[in-house]
């Protein structure tokens, strides 16, 4: 059975969470501290992590932040704190998704069932790799993307945004064309979410080829990838 782990301090909140998440078939476990959050996902390596924003101790985005540094397990992040910045900032942390309090657990378990699709493969054949010209190797089952030899070490979200900017080199994709790659489930996204993803993906590219910017801006419009 598919494990779920549920961070949040709302007792009532989580237990409901849980419920629906049984009822569909998954195995969800509670727990409401920060640390033993980290802690969990070290020792049981769950399937994905709904994580709330506001936790004693470390918060959603400590939380986050300390998974990613040897995780990439799906998160989705719970927050009651709707300002498009702190959305922003919770899947710049490598959050791969956010739900706004108050919610319907019905909408959370679509969310999970579509996440987990997509990190199972969503449709890609495994194992192979893009036809993808120059330097960067995109590999669809471990979701590993290599630029000049050196693992990118990408979330899913940044993952799905490169591979569709890489498979059509010189290509323009709107901010729009690029919310309905990384997010296929027709959800209501800020298109400047895209602007958030682009930059930690320019971050890791320049980390190993300084200066080189295969990603491009065109204004007005979106980016398009530039084949070395």
């Amino acid at each position: 059975m598919t494990r779920i782990l549920i961070v949040e301090d709302e007792p009532k909140l989580a237990a409901l969470l849980a419920d629906y998440l049984r009822a569909a078939a998954y195995e969800p476990r509670c727990i409401a501290d920060g640390q033993q959050a980290v802690d969990e996902v070290r020792a049981e390596a769950p399937a994905l992590m709904l994580l709330d924003l506001m936790l004693p101790g470390l918060d959603g985005l400590e939380v986050c932040r300390e998974v990613r540094r040897f995780s990439d397990l799906p998160i989705v992040m719970i927050t009651a704190r709707v300002e498009e910045i702190d959305r922003l900032i919770g899947l710049e942390t490598g959050a791969d998704d956010y739900v706004c309090k108050p919610f319907s657990p019905r909408e959370v378990v679509a969310r999970v069932k579509a996440i987990l699709r997509r990190s199972r493969g969503g449709g890609a054949v495994p194992g192979a790799q893009t036809g993808t010209p120059g330097p960067l190797q995109i590999d669809a089952a471990p979701y590993r993307a290599v630029f000049h030899g050196v693992d990118l070490e990408l979330t899913p979200v940044e993952w799905r945004l490169l591979q569709a900017l890489a498979e059509a080199p010189g290509r323009v994709f709107s901010r729009d064309q690029l919310l309905d790659r990384i997010h296929d489930d027709g959800r209501a996204v800020a298109d400047r979410t895209i602007d958030s993803h682009v930059r930690n993906l320019r971050r890791k590219l320049e980390a190993v080829r300084p200066g080189e910017e295969p990603i491009r801006s065109i204004y007005g419009v979106g980016y398009r990838y530039e084949a070395d």
